[in-house]
């Protein structure tokens, strides 16, 4: 565990990166998001370009790398986004490794913990969910998880 003051040190590092490497290449009309040190932007320009701003985002110090994902369907924390003919879709990403498992109901967690994870998951799909058929193909994998699980 580091010092209190480690993580306001990091954010003043990563505004002053993000001001130099990454804000100044993009459009006001482009998206961009950090949740820490994982950053999700919109660039409508040849893939050279995009190249090029994570270039000069990664010589801007020794410690940071970027590793690029580009193309139309990406990851964003929990959230997955597809460019489909210029339209931004969201729903919510699975990773593929993470097995669809919840609390088991049989464990000595309080019993409000199992209505807010059913809670929190549809909460999650609704606010992902850019279309009804989105959330109603997550409210099937939820109801599918809690099957699964007992």
């Amino acid at each position: 565990m580091g010092a209190p003051f480690t993580l306001t040190l990091a954010n003043i590092f990563m505004w002053k990166w993000e001001k130099h490497a990454i804000c100044g290449a993009l459009e006001s009309h482009e998206i961009y998001g950090r949740y820490i040190d994982d950053i999700f932007f919109t660039f409508n320009e040849p893939k050279i370009k995009i190249e090029a701003v994570i270039k000069k985002a990664n010589d801007f110090h020794p410690n940071i790398k970027l590793e690029a994902n580009i193309g139309s369907c990406v990851s964003f924390l929990d959230l997955l986004i597809n460019n489909k003919n210029g339209i931004l879709y969201t729903s919510v990403y699975h990773k593929p490794a993470a097995e669809p498992c919840v609390v088991p109901f049989i464990s000595d967690h309080p019993r409000h913990v199992f209505s807010n994870i059913i809670q929190a998951a549809l909460l999650r799909a609704l606010r992902y969910s850019t279309t009804l058929d989105i959330f109603e193909k997550e409210r099937r994998a939820i109801r599918l998880m809690l099957l699964y699980n007992g």
